[in-house]
């Protein structure tokens, strides 16, 4: 991958907010998503891009290192799996041997071949509001790799062998002595691994892994929350000579939903009713994620009323509670009457006329307050 800033990357500005950096990612990683752009390869790397650049610029610290060191403050290959931070390297340097030499003592080990554990990914998946509901069972196919099968993972051609390395004599590091310091940092020639391949093999070039692809079975818990992760430890980048795998980070994202809206674990949505059910009162069907229930509408009921259904919202992540639906009353003015209708409706209006006031409160109360204003 290219040392492409990271802000272009994601079109926003050095001083962009967290929530701009993140509104940013999301459009592009659903943009160049491997699943939207199968056999794209071009898109995959750009997929691969902005998923790096969002793992640096969402990570306060590591965002902080980057702004100030570039891309070398967050390489993991300059010391101790984390660009400057952690006390096993600084710089690309190792203080095992500075404590070594002065107290007698080490302090992380030196002269030993460095293993680097695989890098975390993430994977964006998108599920409509019934699979969080519900939970669900996702297969995701992500890029990865794999032992290279024509030499076996020496990444030397078959037949032939890796050698040690004749700058380092297989320890992985060299020792670049400084003042009264003496310093350790992986050696230039093999990177770090101790080994010298001067024939490669032809099918990975001498990394001893393949790019490949697999599918993984993502369990999705009931409740789950938008913008919530599921870890699949092991299952991110391998890691190299024989150190442990990086993790598989699923980011959950739930579809916009044409009727309801979640607030935690309750639903909203808005029901429309007639003018004579909010007059005279009725049952009327209300849509639930798990199908159909009959509600009372009491009578005269008012646009606005919020009414309860016990039990019909999102269950709880963590515990067997259950949310509710809340119901927003809206009483829906009839259009397109036929003209017996509209006949019907004139007759009602002039029965209506000289209404008693307490049966028009709200028309009473604005009325009320007009009065007022006014005198």
């Amino acid at each position: 991958m290219s040392n492409q800033d990271y802000y272009q990357v994601l079109g926003v500005a050095k001083g962009a907010s967290d929530s701009d950096i993140k509104k940013a990612y999301r459009k592009l990683a659903m943009q160049y998503h491997p699943d939207r752009n199968p056999d794209n390869k071009e898109a995959e790397e750009k997929f691969k891009e902005v998923q790096k650049a969002y793992d640096i610029l969402s990570d306060p610290e590591k965002r902080a290192r980057y702004d100030q060191f570039g891309h070398a403050g967050v390489d993991p290959n300059m010391g101790g799996g984390g660009g400057f931070g952690g006390f096993g390297g600084a710089g690309g340097f190792d203080f095992g041997d500075i404590f070594s030499q002065m107290f007698g003592g080490t302090a992380g080990g030196g002269g030993r071949q460095q293993n680097f554990q695989g890098a975390d990914l993430r994977y964006d998946i998108e599920i409509t509001l019934e699979e969080a509901a519900a939970g669900a069972k996702k297969k995701i196919t992500i890029p990865t790799h794999e032992e290279c099968d024509l030499c076996h993972g020496s990444g030397a051609k078959p037949g032939t062998s890796a050698t040690t390395c004749s700058t380092c004599g297989g320890s992985g590091v060299v020792h670049v002595r400084q003042a009264i310091f003496q310093l350790q940092q992986t050696c230039p020639t093999c990177h770090g691994t101790g080994k010298q391949i001067k024939d490669p093999c032809v099918k990975c070039h001498g990394a001893g892994l393949v790019k490949t692809r697999k599918t993984l079975e993502v369990n999705i818990p009931a409740g789950i929350d938008d913008e919530q992760r599921i870890r699949l430890a092991g299952e991110g980048e391998p890691g190299t000579h024989g150190a442990p795998s990086g993790d598989l980070y699923v980011v959950v994202h739930i579809r916009r939903h044409d009727i309801f809206e979640r607030d935690g674990m309750d639903l909203h949505c808005e029901l429309p009713i007639s003018f004579t059910t909010a007059a005279l009162g009725g049952e009327v069907e209300v849509p639930t994620l798990d199908g159909r229930v009959k509600l009372n509408i009491p009578k005269e009921t008012q646009t606005g009323r919020r009414m309860r259904v016990k039990g019909k919202g999102m269950k709880s992540l963590r515990s067997s509670a259950t949310g509710d639906l809340y119901c927003h009353i809206v009483v829906e003015t009839p259009v397109n009457l036929t003209d017996r209708q509209k006949e019907l409706l004139e007759e009602f209006e002039k029965i209506s006329t000289g209404l008693d006031r307490a049966q028009t409160p709200r028309q009473k109360s604005f009325m009320d307050k007009l009065r007022d204003l006014f005198d």
